[in-house]
C-alpha cells in the first residue's frame, strides 16, 4: 500500500534490473494504471521501457490487447 504524499519514480529498464533516474516509491502499470509500489515491481519491458502490475498485464501487452 503506498503512503499518502507518495511521489512516481522515473525508472530505466534494464534485462535483469532497473535504475532509478528520479526518485520515488512506486510506477503505474502501462496497461491498468495501477500504481506498483517499487519493492513489489517485478514485470516490465526492456523495448517499450514500460512496467505491469502481473504477467497478466504484461501478456496483454505483448499480444496487443491493451
Amino acid at each position: 500500500m503506498l503512503e499518502p504524499g507518495s511521489k512516481e519514480a522515473k525508472i530505466r529498464y534494464g534485462d535483469a534490473d532497473f535504475q532509478m533516474l528520479s526518485p520515488g516509491s512506486y510506477v503505474r502499470c502501462a496497461v491498468t494504471g495501477e500504481a506498483i509500489p517499487i519493492d513489489e515491481l517485478k514485470y516490465w519491458s526492456v523495448a517499450r521501457q514500460e512496467a505491469y502490475v502481473d504477467a497478466a498485464a504484461s501478456l496483454k501487452r505483448e499480444q496487443g490487447l491493451a
